[in-house]
């Protein structure tokens, strides 16, 4: 499904979005973390279009400091 550039993730998260795939119905977990990823996408830039809103957002999901 990822046709481009791959993507290195921790073995555990992995794990975890495999059994979350399989348990959710996901034909795979490729299509499970672009799923994911998506939605997360989506909310992030509905919530404002700036770099700066968009760094307040993150920082808010605790995903920079």
């Amino acid at each position: 499904m990822f046709g481009g550039p791959k993507l290195k993730l921790n073995k555990d998260i992995l794990e975890r979005c495999k059994k979350v795939a399989e348990v959710a119905g996901y034909s795979s977990v490729e299509e499970f973390v672009e799923h994911v990823l998506e939605k997360e996408l989506k909310e992030i830039e509905g919530q404002g279009s700036s770099d700066q809103d968009i760094t307040e957002s993150l920082r808010g999901l605790g995903y920079i400091s």
